[in-house]
């Protein structure tokens, strides 16, 4: 299929009768074509035709952003210069939100679809009865040749184009050639589950070599679950991948694959402030394309729909733990038959054979969710591990079922989590019978510290799956060696550091500075369209207060993430922090991570800190240090196009703030600035 409805030269759509061209893009729509939409094609059809006869180039109707989940009302080919307009038909003012979708369908060609990476764009927004706005062609502040949006009427219009086309350096680019080059997009994971909930195919909405990657691993699953069903079989298997490779993005393709056969499945995740972000951006997105397509939806119906297959992992939890007989006997788990409803006579737990869980290695082990059940439930000596449970609770099904983990390495920052040792535990211990796949990268050191060939020596059911590795990251899209410079910063690897930062800082900018309201301005500076930015932290970062930051204020992570600049809660108004526990799993466009004295640099060690009783206190526990570390990781790796790194003065009066001496953070800026990142001015 094509990428575009319609799609001529501008000489042969002159020609061409009006009728015709209608209906070809009428013809192209899938669905019933809103009366609004048909009128807005004629008069664009009409105006444009007035407008291009003098030029020579192409032009293109309807023209897909897949990742957007959106299409360019007109894009023109004029000079190798690729203007994207988009019309507001009828329209007598210029909407803020109007012109950033404008602007982000330019920063997605520029980024992302190959024939236009090295040419200029430039975005139109055309209100076609809007007031006269001056013109200011001037670019993005990072993205080389891209325009800022112009804001035409219909009168203006050809204006707007002959300001682009005389002051832009023409190239050449033929019309097929562009339409049809090869679009290798790396979405957000918000904008990735909404492509696929909107039917999308995974492959369709991520660039070629990851898509393709994404696509080889769900298939290997959905082999995996067909052959479990057909055999009443049971299998566990386990999905690694480097950071930003896609592991939460294959989980949902694998549950959402299920629901479309009818076949429940569950996605799971203990991570709440991904779940409360996906399940409400899903849900909006669910209302707005129903009532784009005419239909009644409330959020509230859309929000029980996402929730029929993303769920929080606590509470598919307890939902099993009130199924359980209880006081709890000699350490043996059974199903109470009087709890049980009438359609639950099998005595399984849950309806679904498969259940997916995210971020596995952060389930708990047994000893905190023992005391945790006796604490909060009343549940007492509770004898198995959060992940032995949950594959418990589906090893109960008489019939077949599969677990997929899905796990990162050296994310764990809680006390209490289990790491991926415990699942591969539970089933050689308690589950011998379940057939056990893995990533051959699940026996490198980033998980189970390296321990996990020890423990799958001991099964005789595991077999090894290269597909179940995701190797390429999505989310640093400019600079794949991302995790790669991050791992050796915190390994103080300086010279290896160094060396890697340079392979990419052209294309991902990690800037430095001691003065947070220059890291602002350096933000709302680079940032163009919708593009998502703001401040994050160590959840450790206490003596930030005085530069007006409290990690203790918890700002609300799905205004943060999904409101706009209008919001005071948004994270772009630059007022409310994030921590690794509110960002873990989600991204932004840039960032800008402030860094407290919790984690300070020296020449044999990091010294690591934690704040309590009014002073800073050495953390001495080797597992606290490594979930310390692992924040760390998680805030150096959650922007997609740059960051910019605070490093505060401290406090230099006299006397100083004995909890912010300055040289608490003097070393740490040191290492970091040697490392090549350059210093805002």
């Amino acid at each position: 299929m094509e990428r575009f409805y319609y799609g001529k030269t501008i000489n042969e759509f002159v020609l061409e009768n009006d009728d015709a061209i209608f209906g070809a893009l009428n013809r192209a729509e899938s669905f019933a074509t809103a009366k609004d939409q048909k009128n807005a094609w004629n008069e664009e059809i009409v105006l444009l035709k007035t407008i291009l006869p003098s030029y020579s180039g192409s032009v293109f109707f309807e023209y897909s952003i897949p990742r957007l989940g959106k299409r360019i009302d007109v894009v023109l080919l004029i000079n190798g210069i690729v203007i994207c307009i988009e019309f507001k038909v009828g329209a007598d003012h210029f909407e803020r939100a109007d012109r950033e979708q404008v602007w982000d369908y330019a920063l997605d060609l520029k980024n992302f679809h190959e024939p236009s990476r090295n040419l200029y764009v430039a975005p139109i927004l055309v209100a076609t009865d809007a007031l006269d706005e001056p013109f200011e062609l001037k670019t993005c502040n990072y993205d080389d040749k891209v325009y800022t949006p112009l804001c035409a009427n219909a009168a203006n219009l050809k204006s707007a184009i002959e300001a682009i086309v005389t002051a832009t350096m023409p190239s050449f680019m033929e019309g097929n050639a562009w339409a049809r080059g090869r679009y290798s997009p790396t979405p957000t994971i918000i904008q990735a589950a909404s492509a696929l909930f909107a039917k999308h195919n995974v492959e369709n909405i991520t660039r070629c070599d990851a898509g393709e990657n994404l696509k080889t691993t769900t298939d290997f699953i959905i082999r995996i679950i067909e052959h479990a069903k057909t055999n009443h079989e049971k299998s566990i298997c386990f999905v690694t991948g480097v950071p930003g490779a896609g592991k939460t993005l294959v989980g949902l393709n694998v549950a959402m694959k299920q629901f479309e056969k009818k076949e429940p499945a569950v996605y799971l995740s203990g991570n709440g402030p991904l779940v409360d972000v996906l399940t409400e951006a899903l849900a909006r997105d669910k209302v707005r394309q129903e009532r784009e397509a005419g239909h009644k939806c409330t959020l509230t119906d859309a929000r029980r729909k996402v929730k029929s297959f993303i769920q929080i992992i606590h509470h598919y939890r307890d939902n099993a733990l009130a199924k359980l007989k209880m006081p709890i006997q000699a350490g043996k788990l059974e199903i109470d038959p009087s709890k049980l409803q009438k359609h639950e006579k099998d005595g399984y737990s849950e309806v679904e054979h498969v259940a997916i869980f995210d971020e596995a290695q952060r389930l708990w082990d047994q000893p905190h969710l023992s005391a945790w059940l006796a604490r909060k439930k009343n549940v007492q000596n509770f004898p198995m591990s959060e992940s032995a449970f949950l594959i418990w609770s589906l090893n109960l099904r008489p019939d077949w079922a599969v677990v997929v983990c899905l796990v990162g390495g050296g994310q764990e920052i809680n006390s209490g989590e289990a790491g991926i040792a415990e699942p591969i535990r539970a089933a050689n211990e308690i589950f011998p019978d379940w057939n056990v796949f893995i990533s051959p990268q699940l026996t490198t050191k980033e998980y189970a510290e390296g321990n996990v060939d020890a423990l799958l020596c001991q099964n005789t059911k595991v077999k090894r799956e290269a597909s179940l590795h995701l190797a390429t990251s999505m989310r640093s899209f400019r600079a794949e060696n991302l995790s790669n410079f991050v791992g050796q910063l915190l390994d103080r690897d300086a010279t290896a550091a160094k060396t890697t930062y340079a392979s990419f800082c052209a294309n991902y900018p990690i800037m430095l500075t001691r003065n947070l309201a220059k890291a602002k301005a350096w933000l709302r500076k680079v940032a163009g369209g919708s593009e998502r930015y703001g401040m994050i932290c160590s959840s450790q970062a206490f003596r930030l207060r005085p530069l007006a930051i409290d990690v203790r204020a918890k700002p609300n992570i799905v205004d943060w993430f999904l409101d706009d600049i209008t919001d005071i809660r948004s994270s772009l108004f630059l007022e409310d922090v994030a921590t690794e526990f509110d960002i873990q799993g989600l991204e932004l466009d840039w960032s800008c991570l402030i860094w407290d004295g919790d984690f300070q640099y020296a020449t044999d060690k990091w010294i690591q800190k934690d704040f309590s009783g009014g002073n800073w206190k050495n953390i001495n526990s080797p597992e606290r240090q490594a979930f310390q570390v692992n924040a760390y990781r998680v805030l150096l790796t959650r922007a997609r196009k740059g960051m910019v790194i605070c490093v505060p003065e401290g406090d230099k009066g006299q006397p100083p703030d004995a909890t912010r001496r300055p040289e608490f953070y003097d070393a740490t800026f040191d290492y970091l600035k040697s490392l090549g990142l350059k210093e805002l001015t």
